[in-house]
């Protein structure tokens, strides 16, 4: 098992509230050392964010209660505003990928937006580029 140097794994939460993404994602990246956290909507990932060390962020762009775009700009608002919260990288999940999306997404240093349904090699490349680019191709400690 892949562990950081304090002994905890990569943590990743996973917000869609498509159930059968988060059980996919679960069985492909857990016996690897990732732990991954589920929420059904962007609001339960923005108090998950809150509260809970998340050193990567994969959510659908449209979800209930707040969409994808709408939790970025408020962790990246919250991190002005409060010195402990680190807003973690984040890859975008949507169902159709427009240049309005794109630019948006660029715009609010989004890593990564991948199309639905998800290309899974795809998916495992974008978190290999968060790992090498912002945790020096370490799990983060």
């Amino acid at each position: 098992m892949l562990q950081t140097e304090q002994g905890k794994r990569l943590r990743m939460l996973l917000a869609d509230d498509q159930p059968a993404w988060h059980e996919t994602v679960r069985r492909l990246l857990e016996p690897q050392g990732v732990e991954t956290l589920s929420a059904r909507s962007g609001r339960e990932a923005l108090e998950m964010i809150e509260s809970t060390p998340i050193h990567l962020v994969v959510m659908d762009v449209q979800m209930p209660h707040l969409g994808g775009l709408q939790v970025i700009k408020l962790m990246r608002e919250m991190q002005k505003t409060d010195d402990r919260l680190k807003a973690p990288p984040a890859i975008l999940l949507a169902k159709s990928l427009t240049n309005h999306l794109l630019h948006e997404a660029l715009g609010m240093h989004v890593f990564s937006v991948l199309s639905k349904p998800v290309d899974l090699n795809l998916f495992l490349d974008a978190v290999a580029r968060v790992l090498r680019r912002h945790y020096a191709s370490r799990w983060p400690s």
